[in-house]
């Protein structure tokens, strides 16, 4: 049997649906990250070109973005939420006050970015055509 927090690679669970699904961080050097967070905690990593790379920790996943900006900011990672009907999801963000600054497909997904009506940067993505 299948807990509420069982994650499947293809075809997120419903009870997902608008939970936190991955934290994405900044990094300078992607192989020093990778390095570190093996070592430390465990973490196994997919590549996914030269500018990316995936991590599991066993219960959660997430990513590390390089960038080649001077300085990355601190304690800013990128949360990332699960929708199963992203189209719907991003006009109620839009009703509520949200701004979406960003919309991109990637291998397996798509996503759209958006900033709160505080400014808060999160992220919303699907498996789902």
């Amino acid at each position: 049997m299948e807990s509420s927090f069982t994650v499947r690679r293809t075809g997120a669970l419903m009870s997902n649906d608008r939970r936190i699904d991955y934290i994405e961080f900044q990094v300078r050097d992607l192989t020093a990250a990778k390095a570190f967070y093996g070592r430390a905690f465990g973490w196994k990593f997919t590549d996914w070109g030269e500018d990316y790379t995936s991590f599991e920790d066993g219960r959660l996943t997430g990513g590390f973005l390089r960038t080649n900006t001077p300085a990355v900011s601190t304690g800013n990672p990128l949360v990332v939420l699960y929708a199963a009907d992203l189209v719907e999801l991003e006009g109620a963000i839009v009703a509520a006050g949200g701004v979406v600054t960003a919309r991109h497909e990637f291998p397996g997904g798509r996503r759209f970015h958006f900033k709160d009506p505080q400014g808060n940067h999160l992220a919303v993505w699907t498996d789902r055509p």
